[in-house]
């Protein structure tokens, strides 16, 4: 009796232990913790921060020890790594690396990433002089020993996202050449989160255009006929993923704040494109980027009813305070086109860093 009992018992251990034959691969691996053992656990205390670019941020990430008030147990030396999570989650990038007295930063973060050490059990991380791409997911990961955990912070930019096709016209962008067209126009190439938080916030553009994770996608606030008809609902509408290469869309670009000033060239007469360009470089400035009048019309609420020349070649107006004759229905950004560079005559607008 008691034989036949020690093999049901066995049974019934292995039956849990492979419920089927599908988790074979994961039951492979096993974790062995102690019941009062000093289980690591790494806590964030928001799970959100939000900044600006040029701004300084602390992403909260504190270790602790489940079954003593120590932050180590002082048997192994505590190893701290933060990297950045890409938006699918396949790949990550280094940041930063900490254990005892060394200290390593890396790529764009070099000199810019350091960990706040308020407490002895205090992994947080300083960003300095935040830039646009610093925007995303990060995670921290403590490691003492045999033992590890982690926590994931998401740092998020204020800023807007904007649509944006070249003077080609629209759908003429692979995904490589999206990315250059919004870095060159200040502005880094929009996530979906971007983009979903700008729909929130009445975005509304049928063209379907490139996110930083591949993916084309657009967002409809006003259901109608040309854009997936008038009887779909609002929503952010995703064409799925497409060959970075050879397919050819418009883009979506997010930037933030700037460090210097954007503003309108008084000029006693109108311009060309190469007289603009030079009327902003006698005045100690830059003609302005789309990014930046962008920027200065969603952030700073600059409005100004005259078009002006953009670096792009193309003519744009900000307008925060709708009225006749200047955008009467909305605020936005009025685009007036890519006009003759040689021959048609406009004002300027201007950027002038600040040092």
């Amino acid at each position: 009796m008691k034989s036949l009992l020690f093999l049901v018992l066995i049974s019934v251990c292995w039956a849990e232990a492979h419920p089927d034959n599908s988790s074979r691969e994961h039951e492979r691996i096993i974790h062995i913790q102690a019941e009062n053992g000093p289980r690591l656990l790494v806590v964030a205390e928001q799970a959100k921060i939000f900044s600006h670019r040029g701004g300084n941020v602390t992403l909260p990430c504190k270790f602790y020890h489940e079954h003593t008030s120590a932050a180590g147990s002082g048997a192994h030396k505590i190893r701290v790594k933060w990297t950045k999570l890409t938006s699918d989650y396949l790949k990550e990038v280094d940041v930063f690396v900490a254990m005892g007295h060394h200290r390593k930063s890396y790529g764009n973060y070099q000199g810019r990433v350091f960990l706040r050490e308020s407490s002895e059990n205090d992994a947080s991380l300083i960003i300095t002089n935040i830039i646009l791409e610093d925007y995303g997911r990060y995670k921290c990961e403590v490691i003492e020993g045999l033992e590890d955990d982690t926590a994931v912070v998401a740092l998020n930019l204020e800023g807007v996202v904007f649509p944006y096709s070249p003077r080609l016209g629209r759908y003429n962008l692979n995904f490589h050449e999206a990315q250059r067209a919004c870095l060159d126009q200040d502005s880094v190439i929009a996530s979906f989160d971007q983009l979903y938080e700008a729909w929130r916030s009445g975005l509304d553009w049928c063209n379907a255009g490139w996110l930083s994770d591949g993916s084309v996608q657009y967002p409809i606030t006003k259901p109608r006929e040309p854009c997936g008809g008038k009887n779909t609902v609002p929503g952010v509408r995703n064409y799925g993923f497409w060959d970075k290469e050879k397919s050819r869309y418009d883009v979506f670009c997010f930037t933030s704040n700037f460090n210097g000033r954007f503003y309108y060239l008084i000029h006693p007469t109108k311009l060309t494109y190469d007289e603009a360009v030079q009327a902003c470089l006698k005045d100690g400035a830059q003609i302005a980027k789309v990014g930046q009048i962008f920027a200065a019309w969603k952030l700073l609420g600059y409005d100004r009813c005259d078009a002006g020349w953009l670096a792009d070649g193309s003519v744009r107006y900000p307008i925060s305070r709708p009225r006749k004759r200047c955008s009467p229905n909305e605020a936005a950004v009025r685009f007036v086109g890519f006009p003759d560079k040689k021959h048609k005559l406009y004002g300027v607008y201007c950027f002038r860093a600040y040092n």
